[in-house]
């Protein structure tokens, strides 16, 4: 599927953003969701960012899939944006 990009609002943790969209006159609602990554105290090099990004990546559950991994915000927190997977895939 082409993808279309979206300018939305900034978002808190885990929040979840449905879209309307209609494909050929047929409607689709499309579900993302973006969450912020927080480093603890102790996740300092860039090694251990990687490891915790990874960590968060591979124990999402299976019927997301990731679409994007944002730019540093606020105190290098690390947004990731997720597309629930459509029946059909």
């Amino acid at each position: 599927m082409r993808e279309v990009v979206l300018q939305i609002p900034t978002l808190e943790t885990e929040q979840n953003v449905e879209i309307d969209v209609r494909i050929n006159g047929r409607k689709q609602t499309m579900q993302y969701r973006v969450e912020i990554v927080d480093w603890d105290e102790g996740v300092v090099t860039n090694e251990q960012k990687i490891a915790v990004l990874r960590h968060v990546i591979k124990e999402h559950e299976k019927d997301w899939e990731l679409i994007q991994i944002g730019a540093p915000v606020e105190k290098e927190n690390i947004p990731i944006m997720f597309r629930k997977r459509m029946a059909a895939e």
